[in-house]
């Protein structure tokens, strides 16, 4: 693991302390997003969320002005108190209360994967935009459930632990880099690249710490909650609860104890940074 990948995970995990394996993916997710660079101009964070990923990815790649729109009322009502964006909505993505041709980007950070119907949005991400504008968002790929290892003792289980994982993550879709392409064409924007990150063995410690944390919580419920709803009743979503740095860096070590940053030849990843812009 870098020094980069480090830092960031650090960073993650003092905001949130209670979801080590989220930080985990997201400190590689949002190192991999800043590399690739964000947009200038007005952007639109689509599901934002209570705006403190967002917050961490500004502060790799330099402010931007931002709109934050997501249905959550408790999610926007933090983004508000965050004061990093400009306006929030409490709305979906499909009827966002904003001008035609307004925003010189969209920003989406895993939050496609979670839109039942997902076209809708990417039109009214098309409206929204500028001619010349970028769409940009981070999504499981094809590959995620490749990279999986899957059931610890009943292999043949497999296929019934993927759709549970899928439950309770909230996943409804792997597309393609030509499915991706297929839906932007229908809907007003043209895919320009779709690079993958967040290789197997990443995934894969992912998995394992969250089975263990979260995925033993869901299990406690028999699946009637979801992860954000069990945060929520347990007082942990949204509170920044400081704990000492020492505590700190020693959960970073053992969360990325020898983790590679490059895969092996051939090792898939499980996640795509999507870029499509208006022509």
């Amino acid at each position: 693991m870098n020094a980069t990948h480090k830092k960031l995970l650090k960073r993650f995990l003092e905001d949130n302390p209670f979801q080590p394996a989220t930080s985990l993916w997201r400190a590689y997710e949002i190192a991999f997003m800043a590399e690739k660079g964000l947009p200038t101009g007005l952007g639109l964070d689509l599901g934002c969320g209570d705006g403190r990923l967002t917050r961490v990815l500004l502060e790799e790649t330099g402010s931007r002005e931002l709109v934050g729109i997501d249905p959550d009322p408790l999610e926007t009502t933090q983004a508000v108190q965050e004061k990093l964006y400009t306006r929030v909505h409490t709305v979906g993505g499909s009827e966002i209360p904003e001008p035609d041709a307004s925003f010189q980007f969209v920003l989406s950070n895993s939050v496609l994967e979670h839109i039942p119907d997902l076209e809708p949005v990417l039109a009214e991400s098309a409206r929204l935009l500028v001619k010349g504008g970028t769409f940009v968002a981070s999504v499981p790929g094809p590959d995620f459930h490749k990279c999986l290892r899957g059931p610890w003792i009943n292999k043949s289980h497999r296929e019934e632990y993927l759709k549970a994982l899928d439950k309770r993550v909230a996943h409804v879709r792997y597309p393609t880099e030509d499915e991706w392409r297929g839906m932007f064409s229908r809907n007003g924007l043209e895919l320009v690249e779709a690079p993958s990150y967040l290789h197997q063995q990443i995934v894969r410690r992912w998995e394992f710490v969250s089975r263990t944390t979260a995925g033993a919580l869901v299990a406690l419920t028999f699946g009637r909650k979801r992860p954000i709803e069990i945060q929520r009743s347990l007082g942990v979503r949204g509170k920044r609860t400081k704990f000492p740095g020492f505590l700190i860096s020693l959960m970073a070590g053992v969360l990325s104890f020898g983790l590679s940053d490059r895969p092996k030849p051939g090792e898939a990843c499980g996640c795509l940074l999507v870029i499509a812009r208006k022509p």
